[in-house]
C-alpha cells in the first residue's frame, strides 16, 4: 500500500509551495522592478501621519508663544529652520543629519532627549519620521487646509466679534480676562482698555481661571476634532509657562487646586484630568462619566475634585488615589433632564461677626465636618463643602458635595435646594466671594439672562438688565460689586451686583473703541 501511494504521489504534477507562492507574488529576487517597489516603504503624509504627532508631542514647547531651543514645529516651514545650537531640524532626505531624529531616537536605557520630561515616541512614530525625512521631507497639507500663521507678530484679524465663552477677574480685581481665537484678551478691570494678547496655538480658548494665589492665568481649550490643550500663562509678563496637550478634542471646565499646584479640567473623551500645574505632567485621570466632562471644581482642602457631565451626573473623585468615590446627583434614571454643564464650589468666609461687650468682632469661622453616614462607621468625617451645578435643563441645585446619610435607590440626598428656574440653558455659574449669592448666564432661542440668586432663597434675587443675546459666561469681580457676563454677540456686560443694573458693555473687537456707557453701546459688526 505504502509503495501504491508513493508512486501516485510521484505521478502528481509539481505544485510550488507557500512559500514559493510568496516569493513569487512578491517579484522573487529576480523580478527587478517590481520587488523593488514592494521593498520600498509606503509613502509617509506630512499632514496625515507627521502633524498629528508633532501637535500631540511636540508643539506644546516648540510654539511661537514658547520656542524651546529656538524651534518651532507648529508650521511646516520651521521644521527646516536651525535653532540656538544651530543645527537644522530637518534636513530632507538625510534623517542621519536631521537634528529632530537624534533628539527622539530612543537610547538604550528607554528613554529620548525629547520630548522633554514625557514618555519617548513609540518606535511606529519615530520610524515615521524617519521614513518620511527619508522620502524628502514633504508637505502635502491640501491647499483648503493651509491656514495664517498666528503668533504675537501675526495676531488674529476680527471681522465681526467672537463667541464669548469665558470671562475671569484676577484675585487682586485689577484684570478682566476675555476669551479670544487663538487668543486671551487681557482688559483693565477699571478702564476696560486692552492691555495684553496672550496668543496661542488653541483656536477656541473654552474656559479661563486665575491661580488661588493670583500669579497665573490658565486657560483650556483647542482645536475640535484635533487636539486639547492646556495653557499657563505668567499673565502680567505675557509670558507662555506650560502647554500642555491632551486627548483628540477640545477641553473644558478648568479649575485650581486651593494650593495652586494643581489644575484640573474636563475632556471630550468623557475623562476628567487634572495636572502638576508646574510640569504640565497628568496626577489624575477618572473615567466613569459617560459623556463630555464640562466642568470640574476642587473641594475646599483640595482633596476631592467634583465633575459635572453631559451624562446628567456630577461625580466625585478622591484625588491622592484617583478613585471614583460618588455620584453626588440622583443615580435614578429620569431624575435629572438634562446634562450637566457648570458647577462651582460655595466659599465660605474665614471669619464670622461676634458681638463682644457691644462690639462685633470678626473671629476665625471654625471648619465644619459633614456628618458620617451610619453605613460607613470609622471614617474620619470631611469638611463640610457645598456646590451649586446648572444644565440644560435651566435649573440651578444647590448640593453638599459629601453624603451623610446611607444611600438609597431613588433618593437625591445630597440635594439641598432647587432654584427658580432660568429660560433656557445654563451655562455658568459663579459664587459670590463671600458665598452667600451666585449668579448665572443662560440662553434660548437666540436670547439670554444673567440672573443673581440668594443662596438662602429658592426664588431669583435679581435679573441682570439688557442683556441682548445669548448669555455663555459670568464672573464676579473679587469686592462683589460688579459682574461681568458675555456670550454670543462678543459683548461683555458688566453689571452692578446689587441692582442688576448696566454699567457699562464692550464689544471684544481689538482696534475698535474700548468700551461704551448703556446709552451708545458697541454693536457687532
Amino acid at each position: 500500500m505504502g509503495l501504491l501511494l508513493a508512486g501516485l504521489l510521484a505521478a502528481l504534477p509539481l505544485l510550488p509551495s507557500a512559500s514559493c507562492r510568496l516569493l513569487a507574488q512578491e517579484g522573487g529576487a529576480g523580478s527587478g522592478k517590481a520587488g523593488a517597489s514592494q521593498g520600498s516603504p509606503a509613502p509617509v503624509s506630512y499632514y496625515k501621519d507627521i502633524r498629528p504627532i508633532l501637535q500631540q508631542h511636540c508643539n506644546g514647547c516648540h510654539q511661537p508663544a514658547k520656542p524651546m531651543g529656538g524651534y518651532l514645529t507648529t508650521s511646516y516651514a520651521d521644521l527646516f529652520k536651525a535653532g540656538e545650537r544651530e543645527k537644522v531640524g530637518i534636513v530632507p532626505g538625510r534623517p542621519d543629519q536631521s537634528y529632530l531624529v537624534e533628539q527622539i531616537r530612543i537610547h538604550p536605557n528607554g528613554k529620548a532627549e525629547m520630548p522633554k520630561g514625557r514618555d519617548p515616541l513609540s518606535p511606529a512614530q519615530i520610524d515615521k519620521i524617519v521614513t518620511w525625512i527619508a522620502q524628502g521631507a514633504k508637505d502635502d497639507t491640501p491647499p483648503a487646509a493651509r491656514t495664517d500663521v498666528i503668533d504675537a507678530d501675526h495676531p488674529p484679524k476680527y471681522n465681526s466679534p467672537p463667541v464669548i465663552t469665558a470671562v475671569a477677574y484676577s484675585p487682586d480685581g485689577q484684570f478682566l480676562a476675555v476669551s479670544g481665537y487663538h487668543e486671551v484678551l487681557l482688559y483693565d478691570a477699571e478702564t476696560l482698555q486692552l492691555r495684553a494678547r496672550l496668543i496661542g496655538i488653541s483656536e477656541r480658548i473654552q474656559s479661563l481661571a486665575f491661580s488661588p494665589q493670583g500669579d497665573k492665568l490658565a486657560a483650556v481649550g483647542g482645536a475640535p476634532g484635533r487636539f486639547g490643550e492646556v495653557q499657563v500663562w505668567d499673565y502680567r509678563k505675557g509670558k507662555l509657562l506650560l502647554s500642555a496637550p491632551f486627548t483628540y478634542d477640545t477641553l473644558y471646565g478648568v479649575s485650581w487646586s486651593p494650593d495652586g499646584r494643581m489644575i484640573a479640567f474636563g475632556c471630550a473623551d468623557n475623562t476628567v484630568r487634572a495636572i502638576d500645574a508646574l510640569t504640565g505632567k497628568q496626577v489624575l485621570q477618572m473615567g466613569t462619566h459617560t459623556d463630555w466632562v464640562l466642568g470640574t471644581v476642587f473641594s475646599q482642602d483640595g482633596q476631592h475634585l467634583v465633575s459635572v457631565s453631559r451624562d446628567m451626573s456630577m461625580r466625585l473623585t478622591e484625588v491622592a488615589t484617583q478613585r471614583f468615590i460618588d455620584s453626588v446627583t440622583s443615580i435614578t434614571p429620569g431624575a435629572l433632564k438634562g446634562g450637566l454643564m457648570a458647577v462651582d464650589r460655595r466659599p465660605w468666609p474665614k471669619t464670622i461677626p461676634v458681638r463682644f461687650w457691644g462690639r462685633t468682632l470678626q473671629v476665625p469661622r471654625p471648619p465644619r465636618y459633614q456628618k458620617v453616614p451610619p453605613d460607613t462607621p470609622g471614617v474620619p468625617p470631611k469638611l463640610y463643602d457645598e456646590v451649586v451645578a446648572a444644565g440644560s435643563d435651566g435649573t440651578p441645585r444647590l448640593y453638599k458635595i459629601h453624603r451623610e446619610q446611607k444611600r438609597e435607590i431613588g433618593d437625591d440626598a445630597n440635594k439641598i435646594r432647587d432654584y427658580q428656574p432660568m429660560p433656557g440653558r445654563i451655562s455658568a455659574v459663579a459664587f459670590h466671594p463671600q458665598g452667600m449669592l451666585f449668579a448665572a448666564a443662560s440662553s434660548l432661542d437666540g436670547t439670554g439672562e444673567v440672573r443673581i440668586y440668594d443662596v438662602r432663597q429658592s426664588v431669583k434675587k435679581i435679573v441682570c438688565e439688557k442683556v441682548t443675546g445669548p448669555a455663555y459666561t459670568v464672573a464676579w469681580h473679587p469686592s462683589g460689586q460688579r459682574l461681568a457676563s458675555a456670550g454670543f454677540d462678543g459683548i461683555v456686560w458688566i453689571h452692578d451686583a446689587n441692582t442688576g443694573k448696566l454699567l457699562r458693555q464692550f464689544t471684544v473687537l481689538p482696534g475698535s473703541p474700548p468700551a461704551s456707557n448703556p446709552g451708545t453701546p458697541n454693536t457687532p459688526r
